[in-house]
């Protein structure tokens, strides 16, 4: 596994406590989102280095850049069909375009006005919508995480060219999971504030993260 881990506990005061962010552990080629599938998914996915198989690219597929709001996504891998975690090195440039050109997932989140956010719907390939961040043991916290919603010819790059590596982290979850109350223990994904370019700060309405 390659993810770089740290003590939840030490880098819990470095994350914003609320607004907009978009938390991730990225480098300067890529970034990691997470998914959770069924086994035989996530089996092809990870052999390959690609999607395919019983992976449907008719349907749209939501990336979730935080570790955390994956884990209660997915009930710690625990949810039927979401016992497979798996850590997507997105190319950054992919990444960012996903954010510069995403599509708010309801008109009430969108800076456009009703009938355009409609045709823009129509039109986009991605979706996005900021959700209560969640502590390990699964309460809310202040905090608003991301996620994003792809089909089309933006899933298209899930063939494999989106990729730097696919990784399997179930392992990493299955052994964290007993850590998500005490916290002592847990270690999870180092993740920072995304740097947003200009357009998809102003596209996401995202806010302002000072250290």
């Amino acid at each position: 596994m390659t993810l770089k881990l740290q003590n939840y506990i030490e880098q819990r005061p470095t994350w914003p406590q609320a607004g907009k962010h978009v938390l991730a552990q990225y480098d300067e080629t890529s970034v990691v989102v997470y998914q959770a599938y069924r086994p035989a998914i996530a089996d092809h996915a990870v052999a390959h280095q690609a999607f395919g198989g019983p992976f449907s690219f008719e349907r749209m597929t939501w990336i979730k850049p935080n570790f955390l709001w994956m884990m209660y996504r997915s009930g710690w891998a625990l949810k039927e069909h979401q016992t497979r975690v798996l850590a997507l090195h997105v190319r950054r440039p992919v990444f960012d375009h996903w954010l510069e050109t995403a599509v708010a997932s309801s008109a009430k989140a969108s800076h456009l006005q009703a009938d355009d956010w409609k045709r823009a719907v129509k039109s986009s390939s991605a979706r996005f919508q900021w959700d209560p961040d969640h502590a390990p043991s699964g309460q809310g916290v202040t905090r608003r995480a991301i996620q994003v919603g792809l089909r089309g010819r933006e899933i298209d790059g899930f063939r494999g060219d989106a990729f730097v590596r696919i990784e399997d982290v179930t392992p990493l979850v299955h052994e964290q999971r007993e850590h998500r109350v005490t916290l002592d223990e847990l270690r999870t994904p180092a993740e920072r504030v995304y740097p947003l370019s200009a357009a998809a700060r102003a596209n996401l309405r995202a806010d302002v993260f000072t250290e």
